[in-house]
């Protein structure tokens, strides 16, 4: 069958509900799309840092930082013979500094296996910190392979466009019309998995902005914590005090002086100051995460 066919075949299949869902959103999502610096790239290494960065972080945060973080690791090869420390302090300021660590471990298998990013979703999901979102996602953008692709503005698309009327909406009733609307291959440049998903982000964006949230309305969504006070912020900077030291990397830190470090910054914003143990409770839980280790009382990154 000629791909002309099968797109013609296709296209029956997805019912006229469908298709005419297609045609708003390829529609929107030429009216609004974001020209993103990681757009312009089919690089499959670049377009993963993206989609990590991009994980519950706003687009003007990752900007600026995502080039940064290219030209300072711009492979897997560049990126696994870096130090941890290295790799740590480029991503302060983004959060969640287990993303860090699982790009650099997921950067040592690759460059291990000789360098090259894979293509099959098996593959990708096999590596540190790679979902099965995070796995469509490079998939559709490096390589224009269909897949099922759904992060917080695929869903506001969908539950929007759809399902207007249903709450507590979950992912596994979600999948078949994702999976059913993603063009099965890159034969027509404009509807492409690419470009397919580029318009339902961009969409999906556009919503959020003028709407209450859809992606609420979904059974997988979350509200944040606060992050001002919470066990994580506590975590995030100890590490960040700890990559403070990390030129005593050859005599370390104490416990002692981490945790008049972190009581000075936790009463300067008006919380409590901790006591050693807790800040030990803290250490010796990164340290399980591989962000730090000890030599009896003494403390490295």
């Amino acid at each position: 069958m000629t791909s002309s066919a099968a797109r013609l075949e296709w296209e029956g299949e997805l019912g006229d509900g469908l298709a005419s869902f297609r045609e708003r959103v390829r529609a929107r999502g030429a009216e609004l799309y974001r020209d993103l610096p990681w757009r312009r790239t089919r690089d499959p290494y670049q377009i993963w840092v993206s989609e990590v960065m991009l994980q519950q972080t706003q687009v003007s945060r990752v900007d600026g930082r995502w080039q940064r973080w290219c030209e300072r690791f711009p492979t897997p090869d560049a990126l696994a013979a870096s130090s941890s420390v290295d790799v740590l302090e480029e991503w302060q300021g983004m959060g969640y500094n287990r993303r860090a660590l699982s790009l650099w471990r997921a950067a040592q298998a690759v460059s291990d296996a000789g360098g090259e990013m894979p293509r099959s979703y098996a593959e990708l999901v096999a590596l540190p910190g790679i979902g099965p979102a995070t796995a469509a996602g490079i998939r559709a953008f490096a390589f224009d392979l269909p897949g099922v692709y759904l992060e917080t503005n695929v869903r506001s698309v969908f539950l929007h466009e759809l399902l207007a009327e249903e709450v507590g909406v979950r992912d596994r009733d979600l999948v078949p019309l994702v999976e059913a609307c993603c063009p099965p291959d890159a034969s027509l440049p404009d509807d492409s998995p690419r470009s397919w998903y580029y318009a339902l982000l961009d969409y999906g964006a556009h919503l959020k902005r003028v709407l209450p949230n859809p992606s609420r309305r979904s059974a997988a969504h979350v509200r944040q914590s606060r992050f001002e006070g919470s066990h994580r912020q506590k975590r995030a900077e100890l590490v960040r005090i700890l990559l403070a030291h990390a030129d005593d990397h050859a005599v370390g830190v104490g416990c002692g002086v981490l945790a008049e470090e972190l009581s000075r910054v936790e009463s300067e914003a008006g919380r409590a100051e901790l006591a050693q143990g807790e800040v030990l409770e803290l250490l010796e839980e990164l340290e399980r995460e591989g962000f730090c280790h000890s030599s009896g009382d003494i403390w490295h990154v």
